[in-house]
């Protein structure tokens, strides 16, 4: 792989910033977000009064855990626009989610919040080892979801020639990555996989593509399936980090020099890691759930969002900044199966760690008499379909996931091509504890 470490004076200065830099200027962008939300969010104002807090109650970064959380609800509670903080006319671009209650997550950003947003995801993309010039094909999903207008603004910001496939059609997006030849992709971990699969559909190899950096993120993703995909093109595989109801694409980025976690963008974004259950901060090197406050907000402060995102924060490397690890999962997509907390990674882990198997999956849930049940559907390779070499795969897998998860689960080796392949973000788990 080509060495793309940034020089210094490709660098801001504040991403190399003494901490104490850092935090001064983390303390004042701060003061103003939480007094811009409670004077311009009938919400914030009065969830801060129920606490007995006030904005003038923040005179350093500690203090910040005196005030209350903002939940995934609260966005759905005050649906469509009930937490903006500027009127209506001043926001010019809204986003959403899709919703599991019927009513998405609506987003709002005014045009500073979009300036804003696009130079992180241009930093991100420049300490990934984008530069200017290069080519980037963009296949994250385009429209209400942000990952695909937040990566296209960054790479325009970054003055980089922008591709906008979007997602699906995998047999295109490869003829457009042969015939332009970008260096860069921008794409969820699990579709990197399929349009690797549909290089090899097309008898080419995908070391010889033009490819040098990948881009991967909207889904937890393992070192395994880095190391994969990495071999497989010959190419610097980085994580991304966002979520709509902080900005999106852009909040933190692996460093394509260490890899070795990734730079939340600290002179925007505050972080903590609280104790899921007791909500309490815990001590950096601690894991438990991200937090994070929005320090330059406009249309949609957020003040203590609580992610469900479980990491933790690490002394910064590359930059100054704190670097938090790669999500091991999500405190409310944790599986608990028989007393023990299982995260889709962790199996991810064992399958790609396991012969004659592909890594395509997925988890299903079920009942089995009283108890709840795990069954893992997987694919097996080409070379690997006869029923003796699926048999001696399942065994294996089993025992992988017996020896390192701590449970025993059932394996279903299927025919390859067989596990719905994902067009963006992967749906690993299938509950259907409640069928039957």
């Amino acid at each position: 792989m080509k060495d793309l470490t940034p020089t210094k004076s490709d660098l801001e200065p504040i991403e190399i910033a003494s901490i104490d830099e850092i935090r001064s200027l983390q303390l004042d962008r701060l003061k103003w977000s939480v007094r811009h939300a409670y004077d311009n969010v009938p919400m914030y104002r009065e969830r801060f009064d129920a606490a007995g807090v006030h904005p003038d109650d923040l005179r350093q970064l500690s203090d910040l855990s005196k005030f209350p959380f903002t939940y995934k609800t609260d966005l759905r509670d005050h649906y469509p626009f009930g937490l903006f903080a500027v009127p209506r006319e001043q926001i010019v671009r809204i986003h959403a989610s899709s919703g599991t209650t019927g009513k998405p997550t609506v987003v709002g950003y005014t045009r500073g919040d979009i300036d804003v947003w696009a130079d992180m995801v241009a930093r991100s993309m420049r300490a990934s080892g984008t530069r200017p010039g290069d080519i980037v094909h963009v296949a994250y999903g385009y429209g209400l979801f942000t990952g695909g207008l937040g990566a296209h603004y960054g790479s325009e910001r970054l003055g980089c020639s922008t591709v906008p496939v979007s997602g699906g059609m995998t047999e295109r997006q490869v003829t457009l990555i042969d015939d332009f030849k970008p260096s860069t992709i921008m794409v969820t971990p699990s579709y990197m996989l399929n349009i690797l699969e549909q290089f090899h559909k097309q008898g080419l190899d995908p070391r010889e593509s033009s490819l040098q950096v990948g881009i991967f993120g909207a889904e937890p993703w393992t070192n395994a399936m880095r190391a994969e995909v990495e071999e497989a093109f010959d190419m610097h595989a980085v994580d991304i980090y966002g979520l709509s109801e902080i900005m999106g694409p852009g909040v933190a980025n692996e460093c394509v020099e260490t890899k070795d976690g990734l730079h939340i963008w600290e002179d925007h974004f505050l972080p903590e890691i609280i104790d899921p259950q007791t909500g309490e901060p815990v001590e950096d090197g601690e894991m438990g759930e991200l937090v994070f406050t929005t320090l330059t907000k406009e249309g949609l402060p957020m003040i203590r969002y609580r992610t469900r995102d479980l990491t933790r924060l690490l002394p910064g490397t590359a930059r100054s900044m704190r670097r938090m690890e790669k999500i091991t999962g999500r405190s409310d997509d944790m599986i608990i199966l028989r007393g023990v907390n299982v995260f889709p990674t962790q199996v991810e882990e064992q399958v790609l760690a396991t012969g004659g198997l592909t890594n395509h999956f997925q988890i299903e849930l079920y009942r089995a008499g009283r108890m709840d049940a795990m069954r893992v559907h997987v694919e097996a390779a080409e070379d690997s379909t006869d029923e003796a070499s699926k048999t001696a795969a399942a065994r294996m897998l089993h025992k992988h996931i017996k020896d390192v998860v701590g449970i025993s689960t059932e394996i279903d080796v299927r025919d390859p091509g067989e596990i719905e392949r994902s067009q963006g973000k992967a749906k690993r788990v299938i509950d259907n504890r409640d069928k039957g």
